[in-house]
């Protein structure tokens, strides 16, 4: 049985191959005996699983052969940047364009008598192509800010910062190719196009664009990196740095919990950063005890000699008129500067402040050597317990204030 043969395509849309497969075609049409209306149709099916089987076996190949091979290669060489670019990942997201290109290669051989048909497969698979080369390309810039072998220093975070804007203006000339494709006009034009829109496009994303500037500004500035203990000045958030975005900082808490803050927050806020307390000698203690100010009296005899048998004070500080809470200063001061956790290279100081309805406040500003957060809280509290314990030795009293009847 005779059946009519395709007319040859176009020279620049055939080669060599697709010739072979479309002879192949037509003899399996002619060897099943098909004829009538039935040959086109048998026809398209044909070529369309034909497509189909190259386009997989294109990614099987690219993925068990190619993927593999690279990735030897790039193990042998000198240089890190291949290693962390062109990593599984990254090869894995390359290999789905290549099924995509068998595709649209072949479009012309199958679909060439349905123009319609043509025309929307083609502008398919070249959203689709778009799409998966963008995915390889936000990919390989995620993997940029990798390069740096030092996370949370300064350089980090400029690459970090500049992958972010990276990565959003590729996504942003990614959807206008996809517009223009869907709407078969040039990107250019989008592109051009959208100067007048733009005052619409800054007030929509106006605090995405304000969050942008301040992400930059707060690593450009060095104002926090990874791993830095802060402490927002209403006490919202207090904990480690976890990760800081374009838009976004993480923050672990002292229970565990991730809080998020904005960058524009701390750039326009205030916060506290204790970096420099944590890589310097000690955490500061400011402490105020309020004490009865009608406690506060000259030392008589009896309290000399009782501080003197106990091994307070010394007899060079009882000469004169003394008052019972300059003798407690002095002895506190003394107490602390024997502390082994108590950095005595730092500021240790007690003074008296403006005396208050509560009494007369003693500030007691000191640093202790152990800075992390447990061992810092016993430190602190075992001190002031002996303030309150010992100030009743020298005649003192803790401000306490009376309950409400």
């Amino acid at each position: 049985m005779q059946i009519t043969m395709l007319p040859k395509l176009p020279h620049h849309l055939l080669n060599d191959v697709l010739e072979q497969i479309r002879i192949f075609v037509e003899n399996v049409i002619l060897s099943l005996g098909v004829h009538g209306h039935a040959v086109p149709v048998l026809r398209h099916i044909l070529l369309t699983v034909v497509a189909l089987l190259l386009a997989l076996v294109s990614e099987l190949i690219c993925k068990y052969v190619f993927v593999p091979l690279i990735l030897k290669i790039v193990k042998r060489t000198e240089p890190k940047w291949d290693d962390v670019i062109f990593d599984y990942k990254v090869l894995k997201v390359a290999c789905r364009i290549v099924p995509a290109l068998v595709i649209w290669k072949l479009m012309p051989l199958v679909f060439y008598q349905i123009p319609v048909v043509q025309e929307s497969l083609a502008r398919l698979t070249a959203v689709y192509l778009t799409i998966a080369t963008t995915q390889l390309a936000v990919g390989i810039i995620d993997r940029l800010r990798y390069l740096n072998t030092k996370p949370g220093n300064s350089t980090s975070q400029y690459l970090k910062s500049f992958c972010g804007v990276l990565k959003i203006l590729t996504i942003f000339i990614a959807a206008i190719v996809v517009v223009g494709i869907l709407i078969n006009r040039s990107p250019m034009n989008l592109l051009a196009g959208l100067g007048a829109t733009s005052a619409i496009l800054m007030l929509v994303f106006k605090d995405t664009i304000d969050g942008l500037v301040a992400g930059v500004r707060l690593t450009s500035n060095e104002m926090i990196h990874i791993g830095d203990w802060i402490t927002l000045t209403d006490g919202s958030i207090d904990g480690t740095v976890q990760d800081i975005t374009l838009t976004t900082v993480k923050v672990k808490q002292g229970d565990n919990s991730i809080a998020t803050v904005s960058p524009q927050t701390l750039v326009n806020g205030s916060f506290l950063n204790w970096k420099d307390m944590l890589e310097g000698g000690g955490r500061r203690v400011k402490k105020v005890i309020y004490f009865d100010v009608r406690s506060i009296r000259i030392a008589d005899d009896d309290l000399k000699k009782n501080l003197l048998a106990k091994g307070y004070v010394k007899e060079e500080d009882l000469k004169g008129d003394v008052i019972n809470i300059g003798l407690f200063r002095h002895y506190m001061e003394h107490y602390l500067s024997k502390r082994e956790d108590v950095n005595p290279k730092m500021t240790l100081l007690l003074r008296q402040l403006d005396a208050t309805q509560a009494g007369v406040p003693i500030e007691f500003y000191f640093f202790l050597s152990n800075k992390d957060w447990v061992p810092y809280e016993h430190s602190t509290s075992d001190i002031l317990e002996h303030v309150y314990a010992y100030a009743h030795e020298f005649g003192l009293k803790i401000y306490q204030q009376n309950p409400v009847q």
